[in-house]
This record gives structure tokens, C-alpha cells and sequence, in this order.
């Protein structure tokens, strides 16, 4: 599906404010398609979150969404996450997030290598100061670099896409929104696109991007 999109959002099912489904109408409001709620998990709330989340689907496509019921795998560490994001999926996680090596947080060193490497995560959340050789490794497993509006993880955001610009890889822009005032209309994901240093043609081609078939690429 076409049109506007965010694959990295919270309710209160980990750190939010919202419910799933305030989430949802509030974005359904904004003009959005299709929206993922990945709160985060480890290994003792993986399969309640994404349970909780299926509830929620038929709501969700009744205000026009097609929810992605997702999860943001966070803090892990790195030798754990495959097992991880495999868990999700066998669960029914339509997406696996994996929380990136953000500068602002003390993320384990090598958890960008283990997402990038694992066929079961489709993005790499605010990745920081991604090497080239770990965004080669997300682009042959079809795995996205995202760029993000939360404070703090978009200080490399700039870095992100020159890192993707070079590998070939896909780029996503998200919110990570935790609360109202975080969501974005299209005009502020354009310009969050525009200011990591896209241009208009880019930022277009990656707010428009096909969500279904980058999920099955």
C-alpha cells in the first residue's frame, strides 16, 4: 500500500501515552495508511504485546489504517536479537523494529551488526553513526535505515542517509512518536526528510513508499 506511512510509533503497551487505538485515530486524522505500533520488548513481553496489538487490527481498519502490529527490540543484547526477532514473527509481529546504536542512549556496541544481519527485522531504528559495512549488510537482507523527528536520535540523521545514499539502502522516515505532540503531518515529514539532506525528488520517493512490498522485498 501507497501513501502515508510511520513504522516506528508507542502506546501505552510499553513507554506511550496513547492507547493503540487513540494512536491510530490520531493518525487516521493526520492522513495517514498504514501505521505500526512496535513498542518496545525484550524477551518478557514479546508475545503479550503483540497479542494486545492484534486486537486492535479490525478497530484500526475501521478509521481507514492498516495496522502493522510490530515491535521495537530494545536493548537486547546483540547475540540475543535474531532469536529475538524471530520470536516476533513466529507471534505474528508484522514488523520487527530493532532500536539502532542512537548516540543519546548506551546501546550495546555491535547491535546495528546484529540487526542488519537478521532476515526477520525490517528496520534499524535510529541507527547513529551506522558504518557503511553494517548498512551493506541491511541492504542485501532488505532491511531499512531510519530516519527519524525524535530529539536526540535525529542528530545523525544527516549521517544516515549519506551512510545509505552510498550502500543503496532503503531509507524510512518515522516519528517514534510516544505522545500527540510527537505525530507528524505530511508538510513535518517532508521537512524532517528534507533536512537530513534529501532532496524533494527523495524526499517524495520515501514518503510515498510502498509499505507492502517493501515488507515482502
Amino acid at each position: 500500500m501507497s501513501g502515508l506511512y510511520d513504522l516506528h510509533t508507542h502506546s501505552i503497551l510499553s513507554d506511550g501515552e496513547m492507547l493503540p487505538i487513540e494512536l491510530i485515530r490520531r493518525m487516521a486524522v493526520l492522513g495517514y495508511t498504514t501505521v505500526a505500533i512496535t513498542d518496545h520488548v525484550d524477551p518478557s513481553n514479546t508475545t503479550s504485546v503483540i497479542g494486545s496489538l492484534i486486537q486492535v487490527r479490525e478497530s484500526a481498519k475501521l478509521f481507514g489504517i492498516k495496522l502493522l502490529c510490530g515491535v521495537e527490540i530494545t536493548h537486547v543484547p546483540p547475540s540475543q536479537i535474531a532469536d529475538l526477532a524471530k520470536k516476533a514473527k513466529t507471534a505474528g509481529a508484522d514488523i520487527v523494529v530493532v532500536h539502532g546504536e542512537t548516540t543519546v542512549e548506551p546501546v550495546a556496541a555491535g547491535t546495528n551488526l546484529a540487526a542488519c544481519g537478521c532476515r526477520y527485522v525490517n528496520v534499524l531504528a535510529h541507527p547513529g553513526l551506522i558504518s557503511p559495512e553494517d548498512a551493506l549488510l541491511a541492504a542485501k537482507n532488505g532491511i531499512a535505515l531510519e530516519i527519524t523527528s525524535r530529539g536526540g536520535h535525529n542528530r545523525t540523521n544527516g549521517h544516515v542517509v549519506q551512510v545509505a545514499r552510498e550502500t543503496a539502502c532503503q531509507i524510512v522516515v518515522n516519528s517514534d512518536a510516544h505522545a500527540p505532540q510527537d505525530l507528524l503531518d505530511k508538510r513535518a515529514k517532508f521537512i524532517v526528510a528534507k533536512g537530513a539532506g534529501l532532496t524533494d525528488a527523495e524526499c517524495k520517493q520515501v514518503i510515498s513508499l510502498n509499505i507492502d512490498q517493501f515488507l515482502v522485498s
